[in-house]
């Protein structure tokens, strides 16, 4: 389709390296639909004629149901899925498919497709991401009272609830709904138009082809619109962001389906055994959810280093964009669905987790405060006074809260018996009731609030 001005065919390995068509044909519903659109555009504008028009569109909904029925061919002599559309669109109708190019480049036509197959996977990811913050929302409703110990350098810290440490990820998903959002609504210009690089000097309507494709515009400059590819990088940023969170979370499974913390026993859905020792259960989904975390993060790396330091306008260089971007999205799709399935299937075993909260002296910061509170102690003096009443209950074996008075009062005697309602951990746990705090009434409420925010979404 380019050969004119050549003497001589491609040698095999440049037919090799030129061709994008074994990963560029997923667009083909994106090619179909922009090529309909530009063609009904020409016919309006009187730029072709009307019963060209008409037989290219009735040809490419013939090439669309081939397609449908035996997806594209990896034919590397057209390159990519842009000729092979155009070489079968001719094949259907005849000489009249050479029309369709008339004031259209690939260059705007590969920039119109991608930017419409990544507009359909943010919308993809996002009902992905929405299935998983039900799925939260529904588990930590069931375990809004329910007290687990909260970790910081994965030591006991203080205590908290199961429904507050899983409505945190289903905050940090809210996050990243907002930036696939963000990004979508910036992708939303229509690069056709464009041609390759200048415009055109046909007479188009690009506030048409714009409309016919869901976008709020077209591109303002038209050697931008053919060369920048920042909203294929929005995605995987957004994307490699989003599998950061869910990388945190399967490292949580992780850890809790391990016989020392036993928090939590997967499905056998979402575990594997071993070769060789028939008691394991392993954790493998989570630990691919947390591996493809970087996978993805390579994939915006990638993208990336192969965008910096192009001239405008378009470079060869960018036939590499779209692997990246294909790999990330198919991989956090992947992520997302296996995160939800553990989420739902799992079975949270409260009693060890209450256990393990009650042990380690999670109430300590409590006592802190009741001196500050209840005993007018500056905190730093009530920090070490704790401290040493720490130390005392680890010699004696005991729990905080099983402490003799009388250990208390050798301590400080501004310690009274009052100070034993606050070291219990569900003590601890309800006395959290400031916004955002672990206290169950607190849980519910924010529970609530997502689930009315979700509507409005």
């Amino acid at each position: 389709m380019w050969g004119g001005r050549f003497a001589e065919g491609p040698s095999s390995v440049m037919r090799e390296i030129n061709a994008s068509i074994p990963f560029d044909k997923r667009m083909w519903r994106q090619d179909i639909a922009a090529s309909k659109a530009h063609a009904a555009m020409l016919g309006a504008q009187g730029i072709v004629a009307a019963e060209d028009v008409a037989a290219i569109l009735d040809g490419l909904d013939a090439v669309a149901a081939d397609y449908e029925r035996d997806g594209p061919a990896n034919d590397l002599a057209l390159e990519d899925i842009h000729m092979q559309s155009e070489a079968r669109l001719a094949e259907k109708i005849g000489p009249g498919a050479g029309r369709l190019h008339t004031a259209r480049s690939r260059n705007d036509q590969v920039a119109t497709d991608f930017r419409l197959w990544t507009r359909d996977a943010i919308d993809e990811v996002l009902a992905a991401l929405y299935a998983l913050q039900d799925a939260l929302l529904a588990r930590a409703d069931q375990h809004a009272a329910d007290v687990m110990p909260g970790f910081t350098h994965l030591q006991s810290a203080q205590p908290v609830t199961l429904g507050h440490h899983l409505m945190a990820y289903h905050a940090m998903l809210a996050r990243d709904v907002s930036r696939f959002a963000d990004a979508r609504a910036r992708m939303n210009e229509c690069p056709l138009g464009s041609a390759a690089l200048a415009g055109t000097g046909f007479p188009i309507d690009r506030e048409a082809t714009a409309k016919a494709l869901g976008f709020d515009r077209p591109m303002g400059n038209s050697l931008d619109g053919v060369s920048d590819r920042d909203f294929a990088l929005d995605y995987l940023t957004a994307a490699t962001q989003c599998a950061l969170h869910l990388s945190r979370l399967a490292e949580e499974f992780v850890l809790w389906a391990s016989q020392p913390f036993g928090f939590v026993a997967l499905s056998d859905q979402w575990s594997t055994g071993s070769s060789i020792m028939p008691q394991k259960r392993n954790p493998d989904a989570a630990e691919l959810v947390r591996g493809h975390a970087g996978r993805i993060m390579g994939c915006m790396t990638a993208l990336m280093v192969t965008m910096k330091g192009l001239p405008l306008a378009y470079s060869k260089d960018m036939q590499d964009d779209k692997p990246p971007v294909f790999e990330a999205h198919d991989l956090i799709g992947l992520c997302l669905a296996a995160m939800t399935g553990m989420v739902e299937s799992a079975t949270f075993r409260t009693e060890r987790m209450r256990a393990v909260a009650d042990a380690g002296f999670a109430t300590a910061t409590d006592l802190a405060d009741w001196l500050v509170r209840e005993a007018g102690l500056p905190f730093r003096e009530a920090h070490h006074v704790t401290g040493r009443v720490v130390a005392r209950a680890e010699a004696l074996g005991v729990k905080l809260e099983a402490m003799p008075i009388e250990e208390l009062t050798a301590i400080d005697a501004r310690i009274t018996p009052a100070v034993f309602d606050v070291l219990s951990i569900d003590a601890s746990v309800a006395s959290r009731r400031s916004f955002g705090g672990t206290a169950p009434e607190r849980v519910r409420e924010a529970i609530a609030r997502a689930r009315r925010a979700g509507e409005k979404a």
